[in-house]
């Protein structure tokens, strides 16, 4: 069934009802159960329990901005079913948001202040990625999920040895993760030029570097 298109005041509304559900802590509800709940939380030193909430802040600041890119893909994309796609691959995302959060609360943290800064970011770039045509678009997709799952098995081993709640979360979402880029590369989505490739990665350093403490 199609969708009735919305005017423009209506699609501010619905992106500003989604930034505001994204960067509000409690405003993240997964469908599905935490993979760090059926396992014993461990008894971790303070400078453990510092660097493992670091290290989940920067994870939890990296959903933030893949909500922000799907939902400013999904603004652009000129193809119904790219746009469906980039709508249900950020839906499957809020799951690791909220894991994410979760796992701060309980190593007695919260999110990065920084968000919806990054947010903002995020979705401008979003929606150019979708303007440059529906190949590029889920190109970027594809590289942002490679990059991604390469920062997460990296946390992984820097991890606490015995936080095996938050390495649970971490593997899942690696799976997820790497789902979402084989799915946009397979839909068409190209390789993205060198430069490209190498901006991003030196974003999400920045990204790294501020918000592990802030």
């Amino acid at each position: 069934m199609s969708r009735t298109p919305l005017n423009l005041i209506d699609q501010c509304l619905v992106q500003f009802d989604q930034a505001l559900r994204t960067c509000v802590p409690g405003s993240s509800h997964a469908q599905r159960t935490s993979p760090a709940e059926p396992i014993d939380d461990s008894e971790l030193t303070e400078s453990e329990r510092k660097h493992a909430a670091g290290l989940m802040r920067i994870n939890h600041t990296g959903e933030v901005c893949a909500q922000a890119l799907y939902a400013g893909q999904a603004s652009t994309a000129k193809l119904g079913e790219v746009r469906e796609s980039m709508e249900q691959a950020a839906a499957e995302e809020v799951d690791h948001l909220a894991w994410c959060e979760s796992r701060l609360a309980e190593l007695d943290s919260q999110p990065s202040i920084l968000n919806p800064f990054f947010y903002s970011l995020s979705f401008g770039m979003g929606a150019l990625a979708g303007l440059a045509g529906d190949r590029w678009s889920l190109g970027f997709v594809a590289e942002t999920e490679r990059q991604v799952c390469e920062h997460l098995e990296d946390h992984l081993q820097q991890l606490p040895e015995q936080d095996d709640r938050s390495k649970a979360v971490l593997e899942q979402m690696i799976v997820d993760e790497k789902q979402h880029g084989e799915t946009a590369k397979a839909a068409g989505g190209a390789d993205l030029p060198v430069p490209l490739r190498q901006a991003m990665t030196a974003l999400s350093q920045v990204m790294k570097k501020t918000t592990y403490r802030l």
